[in-house]
């Protein structure tokens, strides 16, 4: 499954020469596969399987047992953090950069090509139609967990028991998934040949998000980061999804849309800081005063960035259509300005018998005109 080349690279018949880096750019997605096989492959055998199994299955279970004669149940499992999820996270990095390329070739490549972009707007649909797509299975991942634990009926449950808080599988794999997502966002920079100047808030958003799920992770707030990213996640998919309509409309007939976003977008930065607080200084007792500051300075210092960040795009916003306004109304002005001048010259290149007859009878017209008013008036 060789990738096509990127934004502004073009394609050439000829072939790149082996392990350059056109050649691994346009098969990395076949290239990462054979090494998630060489994992697969080895847990199927007897000699590698304990190997292959600490990077494939999750690991750190607290209880849970197999299903037996003496239990036919058996005993569901739940998991703590460890060092052995390091690896797990490194297999699901190669999992998420061959879904990334699937993605990409397979849907909105396609979808692009129809709708002949600019090379400014192709990089705004292919950011943010893989971004939607993270952000819906996210949320609807986060969601579906934290329904199934009752977080929703039973809110004293984020920090009850702390810092005993074992998690269910799909809890765990949920966390393990979403540090190895950012992750991979950072080889992607290579293989989307990315530009320099593109790559800072990129970067910035990888290494933000991978240390800050991370720190919540294997410092045992795993319940309350879960909900707070599960609502983080929602409003970004608004407004990626908004983003993706702002693409494809022309006419701006969903530009009242916007307010919907602006409307979550605060909804969502206030109940993460309540519910930070509420969980971190009043809920949980058993931690020390100095990792409580930490978390919600953490949690608070974000959601005060997010928001002067939505302030500054919002005003950036404004400016770009009131300067897009001037363009036109000034476009408009000389466009009737140069009409006036044709009309003008053709009028000039007439005989003189034709300038005076036009000329005379737009005094008539004046004077028919103003007659007709005195006519009225009396």
């Amino acid at each position: 499954m060789a990738i096509k080349p990127g934004i502004g690279r073009k394609s050439s018949n000829k072939n790149p020469p082996f392990l350059s880096h056109e050649f691994v750019i346009q098969n990395h997605a076949d290239i990462v596969s054979c090494f998630a096989m060489i994992f697969v492959v080895g847990l199927m055998l007897q000699a590698t399987n304990s190997l292959a199994s600490i990077f494939i299955a999750l690991h750190h279970n607290v209880t849970g047992a197999d299903p037996s004669h003496e239990n036919p149940q058996g005993e569901p499992y739940f998991y703590t953090s460890g060092w052995k999820d390091g690896c797990a996270v490194f297999f699901y990095t190669l999992i998420c950069i061959i879904m990334h390329a699937i993605l990409q070739e397979y849907a909105l490549d396609k979808i692009s090509k129809k709708l002949h972009l600019s090379k400014f707007k192709l990089s705004r649909f292919n950011e943010s139609g893989q971004l939607v797509v993270f952000y819906a299975l996210s949320f609807l991942w986060g969601f579906d967990v934290i329904v199934r634990e009752q977080y929703l009926g039973n809110m004293a449950k984020l920090w009850e028991g702390f810092p005993d808080h074992p998690m269910v599988f799909l809890h765990k794999l949920f966390f393990v998934i979403q540090l190895a997502y950012y992750l991979h966002m950072l080889p992607e920079l290579y293989f989307q040949k990315v530009k320099k100047d593109e790559q800072k808030p990129k970067i910035q958003h990888a290494l933000g998000g991978f240390f800050l799920i991370a720190t919540a992770y294997f410092l045992g707030f795993q319940r309350i980061a879960l909900v707070l990213l599960t609502l983080h996640y929602f409003c970004e998919f608004i407004a990626h999804s908004l983003q993706l309509v702002n693409i494809f409309d022309k006419d701006e007939k969903f530009v009242k849309l916007r307010l919907v976003h602006n409307v979550v977008f605060i909804l969502t930065r206030f109940a993460t800081m309540v519910l930070a607080f509420l969980t971190l200084f009043y809920g949980i007792n058993d931690v020390s005063q100095m990792k409580r500051s930490f978390m919600l300075a953490t949690i608070f210092g974000l959601q005060g960035y997010l928001i002067f960040d939505f302030i500054w795009n919002v005003l950036r916003s404004k400016r770009e259509r009131s300067a897009e306004h001037s363009e036109r109304q000034a476009k408009a002005a000389a466009a009737k300005g140069e009409k006036t001048k044709k009309e003008r010259k053709k009028e000039s290149d007439l005989p003189e018998a034709d300038q005076n007859a036009i000329q005379s009878g737009a005094s008539q017209a004046v004077t028919g005109g103003k007659a007709s008013k005195k006519t009225k008036v009396k």
